[in-house]
């Protein structure tokens, strides 16, 4: 069997003529990726650390034991908080029929965990007869059951729906109530709440209290003390802040 090297650069995965190609990589704290896609799908685990993933319909906060799930072709752009181990599982478009359209970060099991690890240390031509392929069968089949988390922020496609989200997102403390909000948006409270619910699915209360979390989140793993990250959010105590996080949070 011809032997390829296992390499750093996620464009030499795009052609193995394999269901699943594994690349494991690190990055410093603060590193990025300008906007960027692949031909194949892309499941982005977090072994260790945080990234917080950005494209045009969505924000996604990818924490230690979480996936992204990212379909082919759309243009996303990641930032690392902390120092990031990852391991990324490129999949053949043949092999993914009936895997979500959208982007969404869900729970790695672990045995989804396993599995991608195991995978790592098989060659990147495996034996899809062998051990290789078997793993290989698990990885998707473990993708394809997981559950999805609330870790997501759908941004909606009215443009000033989106100027209060991204408003949101860049300085998440904003004492602004809806009304605030919807008087700045040029926007009635009404029209501002039923646009909200039919363009993300979410409550404006419910989609503030995720930036919120989203970027506490992101500040834990920079290194901020949990003091400072409560405050930079908008949140009076880590106690307020914990439950808000541990209601989007699974359970370990």
């Amino acid at each position: 069997m011809p032997s390829i090297t296992r390499s750093i650069r996620a464009e030499d995965y795009q052609d193995v003529p394999r269901a699943v190609a594994v690349m494991p990589k690190t990055f410093a704290a603060s590193s990025r990726t300008e906007r960027h896609f692949h031909p194949r799908a892309q499941l982005l685990y977090a072994t260790a650390g945080l990234m917080m993933a950005s494209a045009e319909d969505g924000t996604w906060v990818v924490p230690e034991g979480h996936a992204l799930w990212i379909p082919p072709r759309l243009p996303h752009a990641v930032v690392m908080h902390g120092a990031v181990a990852m391991c990324s599982a490129y999949l053949a478009v043949e092999a993914i029929a009936g895997f979500p359209d959208r982007a969404r970060v869900i729970e790695v099991s672990p045995l989804l965990a396993a599995a991608l690890a195991a995978l790592t240390r098989e060659p990147v031509l495996y034996d899809e007869a062998g051990r290789g392929g078997h793993l290989a069968a698990l990885v998707l089949d473990e993708i394809r059951r997981a559950p999805e988390t609330k870790l997501t922020l759908p941004l909606p496609n009215d443009a000033r729906l989106r100027r209060i989200c991204l408003g949101l997102i860049d300085a998440p403390a904003t004492a602004f109530d809806l009304d605030a909000w919807a008087d700045r948006a040029g926007l009635s409270r009404r029209t501002l709440t039923r646009g909200f619910r039919r363009e993300t699915g979410l409550t404006f209360g419910q989609w503030r209290a995720r930036a919120r979390v989203v970027r506490a989140l992101a500040l834990a793993a920079d290194g901020v003390a949990p003091r400072q990250v409560a405050a930079s959010v908008g949140y009076r105590s880590i106690q307020a802040l914990r439950g808000r996080t541990e209601a989007l949070l699974p359970e370990p």
